[in-house]
């Protein structure tokens, strides 16, 4: 049975730093992706970022690029975002989901219907 649980949200102030994790288990393969999406109230559910399991190949929405960093620990099993300068706006629930690998590619907005799999979420708060 394939499962994605996140870990790591919380409260943080304004321009400090928080490292999501995503733990993969019960896939049967390597042909997949994670990708990290987040949902903040009355928004509609945007994309992160994705990396792709197979060849470790990443992908980020536009707005994110310059304070976010997706990457993997292959032991573990586990996708990790790593959050820097955040900001209130950033305030939302993170979720981590799978799809088949080539779905994660640089067209990352609305991408998140085609996901299968998805964590939890946990929740992110920014706040002085």
């Amino acid at each position: 049975q394939v499962q994605l649980v996140e870990s790591g949200g919380g409260l943080v102030q304004p321009g400090g730093s928080l490292r999501l994790s995503c733990a993969a288990s019960g896939f049967s393969s390597e042909d997949y992706a994670i990708g990290w999406f987040r949902q903040a109230p009355g928004k509609e559910r945007e994309g992160v970022s994705c990396f792709r399991i197979p060849d470790g190949i990443s992908y980020y929405e536009d707005s994110m690029k310059v304070r976010f960093i997706i990457s993997r620990d292959n032991a573990k099993n586990t996708v990790y975002l790593q959050m820097n300068s955040l900001k209130p706006e950033d305030t939302a629930v993170y979720y981590c989901a799978a799809a088949p690998f080539r779905v994660c590619s640089s067209r990352i907005r609305g991408t998140w219907v085609e996901y299968e799999t998805w964590g939890q979420g946990t929740q992110v708060t920014v706040s002085s």
